[in-house]
């Protein structure tokens, strides 16, 4: 292991205590780390002075691993620059449920388990997410977890037509849709009422959000469908784009949403051997 980036959400772990015990037993078993912020951080942030925050872009393209330390988001955010690298992704969970996160900041010792190779690396799904105004790309992404079609603040509905293939599969009117790969299928497609999906399922998930229409529900498709989003003809109003909980893009009718699997896959870093209905129930309490 040449050398492991420690990437420290500042508003998550409190005066770097996890950070700090993590960059101790890297070092402990002669691994070489590098700390960098996983985003930009406001003026108020006070960093501390005995830390070096070295530039993420100039240590990713040598790095054997990142270590997230934070939620699900920090994780997300920095699953798109590791994984334009191919560099495997661990996660230490500093927030709440942290599906993605590997350990707890109470499990630090088992880093020691990266200087002796005892670990595995799984391999999860990205979606290739492009927006086109006429004919030309407004907007190109990938996310993780998921990209979301959603209404403004005014508490008006949106309609959209979803289309597997060329061919309708969905019309609805509410507050938006969600189309999430099986890792984000426990994010906010959960929380609009979509099922638990495996991460090493073979699938797309269309989730509707607060659908008027009774009828309108969760469809699973194939990870080779093509799928796109439009506004229908009785929209009134704008909607808008959010990849992986990021800046919202605002669209319009006659924008076609195109999403499909990307070529891209996020790898995260196994230190533990545990089933993911293990997790399941744990985060939710269900045993």
């Amino acid at each position: 292991m040449d050398k492991v980036i420690l990437t420290p959400n500042p508003y998550r772990d409190k005066d770097f205590k996890t950070l700090r015990e993590a960059m101790r037993i890297l070092n402990e078993n002669n691994i070489q780390t590098r700390v960098c912020l996983p985003f930009m951080v406001d003026k108020n942030c006070n960093l501390p002075k005995d830390i070096y925050f070295s530039r993420l872009d100039r240590e990713l393209p040598d790095a054997s691993m990142v270590i997230c330390f934070g939620g699900d988001g920090t994780i997300l955010h920095m699953s798109k620059a590791a994984t334009r690298n191919n560099v495997p992704v661990l996660g230490v969970n500093i927030g709440t449920m942290g599906f993605m996160a590997e350990l707890e900041s109470g499990e630090m010792s088992l880093l020691s388990r990266i200087a002796t190779g005892e670990y595995s690396v799984v391999n999860r799904m990205m979606l290739d997410v492009t927006v086109m105004r006429d004919r030309d790309i407004i907007f190109h992404d990938i996310c993780l977890n998921d990209a979301v079609i959603t209404k403004g603040a005014i508490a008006r509905i949106i309609h959209t037509a979803v289309s597997c293939d060329g061919v309708q599969a969905m019309e609805c009117g509410g507050d938006g849709v969600i189309i999430a790969t099986p890792t984000g299928s426990t994010a906010y497609s959960l929380s609009a009422g979509g099922p638990i999906i495996e991460p090493e399922a073979h699938s797309i998930l269309i989730t509707p959000i607060c659908a008027h229409d009774v009828v309108s529900r969760s469809m699973v498709a194939s990870d080779k469908r093509i799928i796109n989003v439009k506004l229908t003809q009785n929209a009134r109003q704008n909607a808008f784009l959010s990849v992986d909980g990021g800046k919202a893009v605002k669209i319009v009718m006659g924008d076609t949403i195109t999403i499909k699997k990307s070529n891209f896959v996020t790898r995260l870093v196994r230190l533990k051997d545990r089933s993911f209905y293990d997790v399941v129930n744990h985060k939710f309490r269900i045993i």
